[in-house]
Parts: C-alpha cells; structure tokens; sequence
C-alpha cells in the first residue's frame, strides 16, 4: 500500500509532488520523528543552516502555513515546543521502512521466514534504487535518507536471508553475494551463501569461497571460522554421499484440505526440534507426516511406523532395523548433517518413543523428529501441532472423490452429501468409508442409516491399515488406551450432547476430575477449545456415540447430569435480568443443547426441579433471542408440570423465573388473561422487589393495579408496570421513559425500554428521538448476542433517518443489513427487508425501483392469511403506488384490501396482541382503501378515521402523515374501541352504496 507522503525517492504527498527545497526540507524535518516532531529552533537551524531570516518565527510560520496549504490543515500540528506530522507511521514511507525493519528482524529470529520476506519486501519496495552511500551536506532531505540507509541495509539482508532459508537458492545467490562483499565478516549471511551457491553452481564452488574466507581470516586476526559456518563447511563436504529415503509412503489420491497444516508443521520443524501431530484416529496423521517427509531437504529422511508394536522397549530397535544399524549406533546414523525421523503412531509406546526421542535430541545436531499419536510425548524440546478436523467443503468434496471412485454413476446431490458430512466430525476416515458404502446405498439412505455409524462406517480398502477397516476399531484403538477411569468418566462424560466444563464433568465423574480429563484430552478423546463462556471440552460426536454405547450406569449418570442442570438454573436463573448478564447469557448459549436434553429427561423423569432450572435459563435465553418457534415449544411443554410443582425452599424463585418466563410468553401471545402459569405464580406468594423478576411477579396478572403500579416506590415494580403499560395503554410514550429511567443498571431491560420508546418514536414520526434510542440499543443487544433483535435495530435505524430526512445515513445503515433471504421460510423477513429498501429508493427519487420492490413485498407474503405483517405490506404497497399514480400495477391488491378490512374489523386478531397491534392495522388499511379510492367523497373521512385509529407510519416517505394529511373530521375525535370499528365498517358500507 502506498504511503501518503513519500520521501525517500521524490518528495510528493498523496501522488503531487512537493516543489521548493525549504518546504521539503521542513517535511523531511517533521518526518524525521513522527511521535515527537520537531522544535522550532532545530528547524530554523535546519531549514537556513548559513544565514538566517530576519525574523527566523515569522519565516517558519509562512512556511508551515504554505505547507499546510499543501497537504491540508489538520496534518501539521502545534505542538508546544513546534510543529508535528498528524500522519501515523504507514502513510510516511521514511518512518514505515523502520516498522518493516524491525518487524522482518522479528519474525527472522521467530524463525518464520515468509513473515520475514513480506515485511523485508515491502519495506524495500518503498525506495526505487539503492540509496548511495552519501548525500549532499546542509540538505534535510538529503540527511534523511542518509539516516534510512541502515534501514535499507537491514532490509536487504532480512531479504536474502529469508530467501535462502525458504529454499530458493535462485534468487538469493546474487543478493548474498552483494551483502557478503560489504560485510565480509558477517558469518551468517555466510553460511547462507555457502548454501546457496553450492545449490546453484555446486558443493565445489562453495568450499572453495570457505577456503578463501578461512585463509584470510587466520591471516588477518589468527582465527578460525564460527561454528555455525564450521558445520556448514562439514555438510559440503558430505554432499556427495547419496540421500537416504527409507520408508517415506506416496499417496494413492489426493491429500484434500491439508497444505495450511503441512506448511504449519514445515515452520514448526524449522525452529522446534521434535514436533508431534496429535489428533483422534482417522483424522489422516500418518498421511500429513508423510507429505512432509516427501517434502523435507534433508538428506536423509526416514519414517518409521510403531503401529505393530506391543512393548514401548522395543522402539530403539525399530528405528535402528529401519536404518540398518545397531542400536548402539543409532544416534552416529542420525547425526550425519540435516535429518528427518518420523515416527508413526506413537501413541500405545508413548513412553518407550519420548525416551528414545530425548536420548537422541541430546546426541545430535542437526536431527529433527517427527511423531504422530493420539497424545504429545510431553518433552521440552516437542512442540504440538494439534490437526484439526476437515472443515464441511472439504469433506464434502473427499466425499464426493471416493464416492465417484467408488460407483462413478452414483447420484450425489449437495444437500443429502452435506447432510452425511455433518455426521461425520471431519473424520477423513468416516468420510471415505461412508463414502464406500454408496456401492450399494443411494447418498440419502446412507444419512439415515447414519443412527448406527458403526455398524455402517466398515470396510476399507485392503491398502489401509487393519485398525481403519472399520469406525468402531478406530475409536476402540484409543478406548484399550484408557485405564479403568478413564473409561469411566468416557461413559458418564457421554450424557453431554455438546460438550462441557470441567465444573459439569465434575457433577458427573465425581472425585478429582481434573486428572482424568488430562488424561482423556491426552489421548485425543478431548478437544479443548476457548470460549466466550470459559475453556470447555468437546467429544467427536463419534466418539461420544461409542461411549454412549458402554454406558452401563445410565440411571446414576442421568441423576447427576440432572443434579447439574438444576444447580446451573439455581446459580444463574435471573441473572439476564440483573446488572451484569453478560457472562450468564455466554453460558447459557453454550449449554444450550445440553439443557434443552436435560429437559427432555427432566420431562420424561418427572424432575419437575429440574424442569424449573431448565425452563428459567432457556426461557430468559430464547425471550432474549426472539426465538418465537422454541419459546412456544418450551412454555407448552413445562407450563403443565410447573403449575403443579410446589417447589422447596431452595427452588421457589428458581420456579418464580421459570413461571414469570411464562406468565410473560402468555401475555405477548394470547393477551392479558389467566392461565396456569400465572396462578402457579400467585401461588408462590410475593417476595421482596429486589429483582426484576420478583417485581414482576407483583406486576404481572392484575391489569386494573397496573397504571397505580407505574406510580409504584418501588423502583423496579415501576420500572416493569411502566414497560408494560407502554405496550397496552394509549399515550405510551411516557411510561416507555419512565421504565428506561428505573432499569438504568439493567443491561437487557434498559435495551427493552430504548427499543419501546424508538418504536413509539416512529410511530409519531420522530426519527430523530427513534434513532438516538436505537443507537443506545444496539450495542448492548450486540454484546448480548441478541441478533435477532440487533438486526431489527438496524433495520429500524434505516427507517429512522428517513423519517430524520437523512437519507445517505439510512443508506449506511441500508448496507450492513444482511443480502435479501430467497427461501419460503424467510419469506416474512425477506419482506420486511425489502420494503425498507423500497422506502429508500423512494426517498432518492427512483420511483420505478421502489415500487418495484414493493411488488416484490407483496408476491411475498401472499398466502400469509391474517398475518399482521402481510396486512401492512399490502396495505404500504398500495399506498406507494397509489400515491404515484401506479395503482394500476396493484389493482387486484387493492381490490382485496377493504374485504380483508371489513373481516379484521369483524373478526378481531387472536394473536399477535390484538390490544396493541390491531386498531394500527385497521387503520393502515383504511388509510389504503382511502387512498386508493380517492377523490371518492368517502376518503377523507376514512384518511381521518385512520388517523384516529392510528395507522403503523413506521415506512417513510409513503406512510408519512404529511403526505396522508386529510381534513379533520372532529366527529371521530371521541370514538374509542367498538365505536371506531362501527365507524369504520359504516364508512366501507357507504363506499359500496355509492359504486352500486
């Protein structure tokens, strides 16, 4: 990326050049230090060195204020000793090359030398030639690049060295050679040389420059060469010894989705002497060592596979039968320069390999040693590269590989491969051998046969090894591995369906548990990963089944996996609605599936404490999440059994969050009136308002009190009256700020109150409150990971700038809304979407396109039924086109639209609320047969009805009051409830009369 201002090969700012050499000189000055820029008095002394200005300020002043004129206001500061550059080190190129010196010398000594040559070549990219030894005197531009060569000289070497270490003599022959002329004593780029040279003109060449060096040296200072360029000069002598290659295997197909880990284990290699590849069986460990072996420099190589041994004594053996030596010689054979040793399958010898691998590390020093295994050695000297499982692309397409190799004609359609592939755990072996079995089964049979992956995961290929002919061998090759508790805690472990803490297994293994989960992420049946809830620890799902399989406890194990989910619900049930839910809502989200099984078996257990515990997390979890489909599913599974549950002491306001979840669920969907939860909850007697929820329990159920309880002492009984009072009474604007000043310090509750007033806000047209309250909003849903709601936020963040008439800054909020969804299940939200779209290019005057899209809403949600969305989008789009005299596109909508009002006002909403949403919708489509009528003499009227029944204006421009602006009717100003429906169905009654 280019720099801003460049000044090591011209002088320009932003591509103009900079004429006039005082004003280059005082830019050079300035960039000579960015943090700290420059006195005045150095830069008078600077910029006229011979004979000063009469008034030396003044002079600088002028000049700053000319340079200022070039390159802007704010990019020369005062400072209070002078002036400085506002630039950050990237966009001036003199300060950038130190940052990419010091960065290439860096990642040199780290040993990651691709790192080292892009930093080196970017840093050199900056200058167009070498920059000559010296530079004129008296000139600061001069002086500066004078000052840079040192940055020049590191960075070409870190380049040449880089080179050299990445195995590309090539290229860095010549740059050696130029260093090694200017710095015939630097030993290191040397022994790169040497390396170089002998790969490109031959060991003889090479030698003979180590002759010249080793002669002048001794001659000039008595000395001999460092060790370091001494083995060097060894290796070229051995070069003419033959390359040993024993064992390294070539793969019959394709490695697929390995080269990250073959060039991470190729770095590790390169700064680490032992490296270990750990991972669970199947995961292609023997097939990755052996596509580094092909790979390596080294002149000898040799892979050895432990598989076939019982007895860790025999390893030394093994490895010396493979080099045709002695044991006792092993480690001379291994120290004859640059070696590889890869040893296979480690894991049942582990003791037996890490004493090998330490006594032989000690004797030489130039070996490094590769091992594969289920668990590291636990050396100092190992370092761990920890493969990974194959993400889902690439076990699809290893899938779709063998399945072809397998029966070419085979039908393999995406959806029912990536159904198999998710089953699988990116086990290459499970993919391959499901992949088999589409010789006799079509691709969908095998997903549903996948219940019993043992038993359908067998029969490799003859060329694999015994132990992968089949799933269940390869999981029971590391099971044998466990001792007796081991395979214990596998089997009680196995009741978590998606991992766990070490406090969970704790519930479930008893005893200490630290040790044996040490001993089970050892041998790869673990997989630790950090989280935003805390480290937890994870099964392949494989690996969980065959545990699952040997539980033989499995009434003790369930009791106390039930114990722990109770204990979690009584530790953290209202924790959401407190001051601090952030860490809460981390852990419930990641023990979402484990509670939804233990809720299952609370149910089929008639654990109604459990039920509880369960119902309060996920209750508060899926009321944050807006997560409609599994709060319905969860209200209607455990209202039953927590109406009748008299809970002990320990467990009422577990219970109290677990019914007022309910209770709550109950209101939004069915309107305020009593069900079993709410009785449950009366039931449990009042507490203390100290929390939300026990303020919600004196709240909830008794709508007459509800206005006096908005009045409440109480802060939180006001705070939860108000909140609810902004949803169900008239004129709620108020109660919303009245709720949003009690829950201050209630994260989720006081985003609750933002939204309210934000959508309130829109309705009556002030964008610009709706958005300050949003934007407060946002950020805490965001951190909560609310998305659902967050996205709501931010599509309602673009109808608030229409509404403020900022439409650029409706069109940024316009761009992070996620693309447009195209299935039947997101029919309604694709809708919303595109509706705000619509009003957008509405708003910038491209009327075709709005309406356009509008059309697109409507095609939508046709066949939604009474859905209050598909009521509005219809109502909206006939508005919009009606308005722009485009009705005709839409006709056969706004044909329908005063049948679907006359039902509405006759047969009033079920759910959604009907108490709060319907006289909006009845309005909405008023206001659209009104519109689409017009100039009928009814449609003032009914425009002004409208507006009595407040019609939704949340899309703006089309549904904004001035455009709907009718003359007021004052005959409606008193009408209330059925009085408005009367008027409104006798309105629709005239407009039929007067088209008969």
């Amino acid at each position: 990326m280019p720099a801003d201002l460049v000044l090591l090969s011209r002088v320009a700012f932003r591509g103009r050049e900079i004429a006039g050499p005082r004003l280059q000189g005082l830019i050079a000055l300035l960039a000579g230090d960015l943090r700290t820029g420059c006195g005045t008095g150095r830069l008078v002394e600077g910029l006229w060195p011979d004979e000063q200005p009469e008034n030396p300020g003044k002079a600088l002043q002028i000049l700053v204020s000319r340079a200022r004129s070039q390159l802007g206001a704010d990019v020369i500061a005062r400072t209070p000793g002078g002036y400085r550059l506002t630039l950050a080190e990237d966009q001036v190129d003199c300060a950038a090359v130190l940052v990419r010196a010091a960065a290439a010398a860096r990642w040199s000594r780290a040993g990651d030398h691709a790192a080292a040559l892009a930093h080196a070549e970017a840093g050199l990219a900056r200058w167009d030639a070498a920059p000559p030894a010296s530079e004129p005197a008296g000139d600061p531009v001069a002086a500066l690049r004078a000052e840079r060569r040192t940055a020049y000289q590191a960075l070409a070497r870190a380049r040449a060295l880089a080179l050299a270490r990445l195995d590309r003599p090539a290229e860095a022959v010549g740059l050696l050679a130029e260093l090694a002329a200017d710095r015939p004593r630097d030993e290191e780029i040397l022994v790169e040389l040497l390396r170089c040279e002998a790969a490109t003109a031959g060991p003889a060449a090479a030698l003979a420059r180590y002759d010249d060096y080793r002669r002048g040296l001794r001659d000039e200072l008595g000395a001999d060469p460092g060790t370091a360029l001494q083995a060097e000069h060894r290796r070229l002598l051995r070069g003419t010894a033959p390359a040993l290659r024993h064992g390294v295997g070539h793969e019959p197909n394709p490695l697929l989705g390995r080269d990250a880990d073959v060039a991470a284990v190729e770095s590790l290699l390169r700064t680490s002497r032992v490296v270990s590849i750990v991972g669970p069986g199947g995961l292609g460990k023997t097939r990755l060592a052996n596509a580094v072996a092909r790979r390596a420099a080294a002149r000898t190589v040799v892979v050895v596979p432990l598989a076939g041994l019982t007895d860790g004594d025999d390893v030394a053996g093994e490895v010396a039968a493979a080099l045709g030596v002695r044991e006792q010689a092993l480690a001379t054979a291994l120290d004859a320069g640059p070696s590889l040793l890869v040893l296979d399958n480690c894991e049942h010898v582990v003791a037996g390999v890490a004493a090998l691998v330490r006594d032989c590390v000690s004797a030489t020093a130039e070996l490094r040693i590769l091992t594969t295994s289920r668990m590291p050695l636990g050396l100092s000297s190992e370092s761990v590269h920890q493969l990974p499982e194959l993400d889902q692309a690439t076990s699809a397409q290893l899938f779709r590989q063998r399945a072809r190799a397998a029966r070419p004609g085979a039908e393999l359609p995406d959806a029912a491969v990536a159904e198999v592939c998710r089953h699988l755990d990116g086990l290459p072996l499970a993919v391959e051998l499901a992949a088999a079995r589409v010789r006799t089964l079509s691709v969908p049979e095998i997903a549903r046969r996948l219940d019993d992956r043992f038993g359908l995961l067998r029969g490799a290929a003859r060329d694999a090894p015994q132990r992968h002919h089949t799933l269940h061998a390869v999981v029971d090759w590391s099971w044998n591995l466990l001792d007796p508790a081991g395979r214990a805690a596998m089997r009680a472990l196995s009741v978590f369906p998606d991992g766990f803490t070490a406090d969970a297994a704790q519930h479930v293994v008893g005893g200490d548990v630290l040790p044996v989960l040490e001993q089970l992420a050892d041998h790869s049946l673990l997989k630790v990963v950090d989280t935003p809830s805390g480290t937890r620890m994870r099964m392949l799902e494989t690996v969980r089944e065959f545990s699952a399989a040997r539980l033989t406890e499995t009434d003790q194990v369930t009791a106390a996996f039930l114990k722990w989910a109770t204990a979690l619900g009584i530790a953290h049930h209202a924790d959401l609605f407190g001051a601090g839910p952030y860490g809460t809502v981390a852990m419930i989200r990641a023990e979402q599936e484990n509670l939804s099984h233990a809720l299952r078996l609370a149910l089929a257990r008639d654990d109604r404490a459990c039920v509880a515990a369960v119902t309060a997390l996920l209750g508060g979890l899926w009321s944050l999440d807006a997560n409609g489909p599994q709060l319905t599913a969860l209200i209607r599974q455990t209202v039953r059994p927590l109406s009748h549950y008299r809970p002990a002491p320990e467990l009422v306001e577990t219970t109290r969050t677990a019914l007022t979840t309910a209770v709550l669920f109950t209101l939004g969907f069915e309107g305020p009136r009593p069900g079993r939860a709410l009785v449950a909850l009366r039931r449990l007697g009042q507490a203390p308002p100290d929390t939300a929820v026990r303020a919600a329990g004196q709240v909830l159920g008794d709508p007459a009190r509800l206005r006096k309880l908005c009045d409440s002492t109480e802060p939180l009984v006001a705070g939860t009256a108000n909140l609810l009072a902004s949803w169900t009474t008239e004129g709620s604007l108020e109660t919303a700020r009245q709720a949003l000043v009690r829950f201050r310090d209630l994260p989720w509750l006081c985003a609750l109150a933002h939204c309210r007033i934000a959508e309130l806000s829109l309705h009556r047209e002030d964008g610009v409150t709706a958005r300050e309250h949003l934007a407060a909003a946002l950020p805490v849903l965001e951190r909560l990971g609310a998305w659902s709601e967050a996205g709501g936020v931010r599509a309602w963040l673009v109808l608030a700038n229409l509404q403020a008439g900022d439409t650029v800054e409706a069109e940024r909020w316009l761009e992070g809304l996620p693309p447009v969804a195209l299935d039947d299940d997101q029919a309604k939200a694709a809708g919303y979407d595109l509706g705000i779209r619509a009003e957008v290019r509405l708003a910038r005057g491209e009327i075709d396109e709005g309406l356009r899209l509008w059309r697109r809403v409507v095609d939508r949600v046709a066949g939604a039924g009474p859905d209050p969305w598909a009521i509005e989008a219809q109502a909206v789009a006939v508005v919009a086109h009606a308005r722009h005299g485009r009705l005709d596109l839409v006709a056969d909508v706004a044909d329908a639209l005063p049948g679907r009002l006359t039902h509405l006002l006759e047969h009033p909403l079920v759910q959604p609320p009907p108490h709060v949403i319907e006289p909006a919708l009845c309005g909405t489509l008023l206001l659209a047969v009104a519109t689409a009528d017009r100039p009928a003499e009814t449609s003032a009227r009914m425009i002004a009805l409208a507006e009595r029944f407040g019609y939704l204006r949340n899309f703006h421009p089309t549904m904004s009051a001035a455009a709907n602006r009718a003359a007021r009717d004052e005959s409606y100003a008193t009408l209330t409830g059925d009085e408005l429906r009367a008027a409104a169905l006798d309105l629709l009654g005239q407009r039929v009369r007067s088209r008969l």
